[in-house]
């Protein structure tokens, strides 16, 4: 049921979000994991929907990963191998993003869409995906390195280095309270920085707290000084620029959670159907044991 409703989401997003064809290979990077066999490599270029060589492939060493992650992620889920890989294609401007995720367990699409937002990225398609499911929190590296190769301008240091700050906080919190209230509350978070700025770490806390509320989220002590620490992190960043992203972000969102309620919904009606059938052959069955 899980792979199902997980396929049907993904064909929902893709019909909704209307992301156009890979075709210029100039506007597309696929980054490879550098620690993937060749057979690993064919399926994860599978899981892009291209073959190999529709796109200039770049490589990601577990060396690289680490000069985002040290520091943000528990080594446990970093590991010492370069595994996950992303197919990056930029987008006109105002498209906006979409990602979609194989064999990705513990990062979600929203919580990528946020993060990279952070880190200064916009108007893009991005498959993360695997030959084995991983954590996925090395993508974001690899999706640095394919923007910056594509686009010739280098981020903001700061801002992919809080970027992994935002993406980690927010996957520890989407284990308690859900993907898509974690990465809202973290959204509200970034639409204040103006104003946080000038508060306090017990002012900041309460409002934590209030915008939790709004979700019927009891969260504890530790996370809230979790999101006290991020939001201090974001305001290093240009908070104008930010919060227009984050705008563009909540749109995005907001197609996700369509697209989530139209996949529960069908999956629902499905399920009455095979019920619905199911049980009038058992009547069937019942009329034909009386002869």
């Amino acid at each position: 049921m899980k792979k199902i409703f997980s396929l049907l989401l993904a064909l929902l997003l893709v019909a909704g979000m209307a992301v156009p064809a890979y075709a210029d290979v100039n506007q597309s990077r696929a980054v490879i994991g550098a620690d993937l066999s060749d057979e690993q490599v064919e399926a994860v270029y599978g899981m892009f929907g291209i073959r190999r060589g529709e796109a200039i492939e770049l490589k990601m060493t577990n060396a690289e990963e680490r000069t985002y992650l040290e520091g943000y992620v528990d080594n446990s889920l970093i590991g010492t191998r370069s595994i996950s890989c992303v197919y990056v294609e930029l987008l006109p401007a105002g498209s906006g993003m979409s990602v979609t995720t194989s064999n990705i367990n513990w990062c979600t699409g929203e919580m990528y869409i946020s993060a990279l937002a952070t880190a200064g990225i916009t108007d893009a398609s991005i498959v993360v995906a695997a030959p084995f499911e991983v954590s996925g929190t090395a993508a974001l590296s690899g999706v640095y390195k394919a923007y910056e190769d594509m686009t010739g301008k280098k981020l903001d240091d700061l801002a992919k280095l809080v970027s992994t700050q935002e993406l980690t906080i927010t996957g520890e919190l989407a284990a308690e309270i859900g993907s898509m209230d974690s990465t809202a509350i973290v959204n509200e978070l970034k639409m204040m920085l103006d104003v946080t700025q000038t508060m306090s770490d017990d002012e900041i806390r309460a409002e934590i707290r209030e915008i939790a509320s709004r979700y019927n989220v009891n969260l504890t002590n530790t996370q809230v000084e979790q999101l006290l620490t991020l939001c201090r992190s974001l305001e290093g960043l240009d908070a104008e620029s930010l919060k227009a992203r984050v705008q563009d972000v909540q749109n995005t969102l907001q197609k996700v959670s369509d697209a989530k309620t139209k996949v529960v919904g069908f999956v629902q009606g499905v399920k009455k159907v095979v019920e619905s059938v199911s049980g009038f052959f058992d009547k069937i069955k019942d009329i034909m044991a009386r002869f």
